[in-house]
């Protein structure tokens, strides 16, 4: 793990007014996801151990101030979107504020949100008002008991009217998470997908990914999303492609016919999209990651209000930035140089 510590004087500071942020395969930065907590009264079984985990205490977490201090810092160089992602985002009391201040830093558009939708009923207003734009809500099934089992205690009903209060507001897009695992939730592609017909929604099945899970695990669990295509034939559903959706996610996305929402795929697995990424990510508790997956990451907590500094570590995270993830390279019984992270899921904000 590279620790700020390990800064060196042959990483060269970005300008600190205009210069866009760059790895060093040419992709520039304009996107970045903040972790504002690890915590998450879920269980997801893709997301944290049965057991869960230990949560950061209070002080670890970056406060509301940092969150802007970083935006304010990542907005200088050209990022103009922002998406809060936790844990779940909405167990913190502040979390109104934060996207309230976060939408007012200059250069910045575009606020998101990734929740579970438990407190949408309580919160969409709210967050609507204070100038939130987008919402990503995760669900994997449609029954109550698969919901429970797979969130280990969830209520599938609060969702439901999560989804239904964030639908009579006029966000820019509403788009729903399914992680598609096998025997869990993929005899219920159909049921996604009508779920689209009648509402402005974009369903998005996202390939299983071996993080925080073994990979026995993993492989036995793992469904290719050509099922989804699949299904549509079976079902005679005719849909054509979508060029353009609002939003930063590397989806694949389409419409079927006489819908009024739509549904992508995001194959982080079988079709990277590691060409094309323009995202960096903060953990709560103050580290920036590259990449999703590998384990090297840089504390840039102690240097958030030390612009020169903090610029100097980031442009260092680009630098360490990998071409490609390379998640499925032992699926294919190639060796693996890197260390994948330690963190789960929840620790990560996806």
């Amino acid at each position: 793990m590279i620790k700020s510590e390990d800064l060196t004087a042959t990483d060269p500071a970005v300008d600190s007014k205009t210069a866009p942020l760059k790895d060093k395969y040419g992709r520039v930065t304009d996107y970045i996801r903040i972790s504002v907590t690890d915590r998450c009264p879920l269980r997801c079984v893709y997301c944290m151990p049965e057991e869960g985990l230990p949560f950061f205490p209070t002080e670890k977490v970056l406060s509301q101030d940092e969150i802007v201090k970083v935006v304010e810092n990542f907005a200088r160089h050209g990022v103009h979107s922002v998406r809060l992602t936790g844990g779940e985002p909405l167990v913190r009391t502040d979390i109104v504020d934060i996207v309230r201040r976060v939408k007012a830093v200059p250069g910045v558009d575009d606020v998101a949100i990734t929740t579970n939708g438990l407190a949408l009923p309580k919160y969409a207003k709210a967050l609507k008002e204070a100038g939130l734009d987008r919402l990503n809500i995760s669900l994997d099934t449609f029954k109550p008991e698969e919901y429970k089992r797979i969130t280990r205690g969830g209520n599938i009903k609060q969702v439901l009217k999560g989804i239904q209060a964030a639908s009579e507001l006029d966000f820019e897009a509403i788009k729903l998470n399914v992680v598609l695992i096998k025997g869990q939730n993929d005899d219920e592609i159909l049921d996604f997908l009508k779920y689209t017909i009648d509402r402005k929604v974009n369903v998005r099945f996202i390939e299983f990914m071996p993080i925080g899970t073994d990979q026995k695990t993993w492989h036995s669990e793992y469904v290719s999303l050509d099922s989804v295509f699949e299904t549509c034939r079976q079902e005679n559903l005719s849909y054509h492609s979508i060029k353009s959706l609002t939003g930063n996610g590397p989806s694949d996305n389409y419409q079927i016919q006489g819908a009024v929402g739509s549904f992508g795929l995001i194959h982080p697995i079988s079709c990277q999209f590691c060409e094309n990424c323009n995202r960096l990510r903060i953990t709560a508790d103050g580290y920036i990651k590259a990449c999703l997956y590998w384990d090297e990451e840089i504390n840039i907590r102690d240097v958030i209000y030390d612009e020169p500094a903090f610029d100097q570590l980031v442009q260092k995270a680009l630098n360490t930035k990998p071409e490609n993830h390379e998640m499925a390279l032992a699926q294919a019984d190639r060796i693996i140089n890197h260390q994948p992270t330690w963190r789960h899921m929840s620790q990560i904000g996806g």
